[in-house]
């Protein structure tokens, strides 16, 4: 539901990928601009290079909203959920936590400390610390998970953005992922 794009550093292949991948499949999306804390941050110039993808934002006369964050500081978090819950409900999605945990990678990458690691947003179900997760091009057991402050969490939700370490190559963006036994 959502593309995120780093004030400071423009549309990358990633953001382009994640687009995609949205467009493809017809689900809401939320452009997130994060590191707006930073003195370089150009969120405008940002929404313009997305507007050369086809993004058009509310701010810009589009339909697609956007928020201006800062994981780092915290600023937007708030503009953000409410975001988050709106479009939700808008769109009448909902989550089944008893059932099997399924939902979709919505970025991903190898970090040089961490290794693998992807942000995952669940459709059903419960993900906890030590589940064996798979997509179409991985797998692996669950070795944490964080927030999008980037703090440990011990099980994340439907709808809720969460970052996994644990699997063993890094996923595709738009890959759907479950839980096995």
């Amino acid at each position: 539901m959502g593309v995120i794009s780093q004030a400071d550093e423009g549309v990358k292949p990633q953001t382009k990928e994640a687009i995609e991948t949205i467009k493809k499949t017809g689900i809401p999306m939320i452009v997130v601009i994060n590191k707006i804390d930073k003195p370089e941050a150009q969120p405008e110039k940002i929404k313009g290079e997305l507007a050369k993808n086809d993004v058009l934002v509310e701010s810009l006369g589009g339909k697609i909203p956007s928020v201006e964050v800062s994981a780092k500081t915290g600023q937007g978090i708030e503009e953000l959920l409410e975001i988050i819950l709106l479009v939700a409900e808008m769109e009448k999605l909902s989550g089944d936590v008893s059932k099997t945990a399924e939902g979709g990678v919505i970025e991903a990458y190898l970090d040089s400390q961490k290794g693998p690691t992807a942000t995952l947003v669940l459709r059903e179900g419960k993900l906890k610390t030590g589940d064996i997760i798979a997509t179409q091009s991985t797998w692996g057991r669950i070795k944490s998970l964080e927030d999008f402050q980037l703090k440990k969490i011990g099980e994340a939700l439907p709808s809720m953005p969460v970052i996994v370490l644990g699997l063993g190559e890094v996923p595709g963006v738009g890959e759907r992922l479950k839980v096995f036994p």
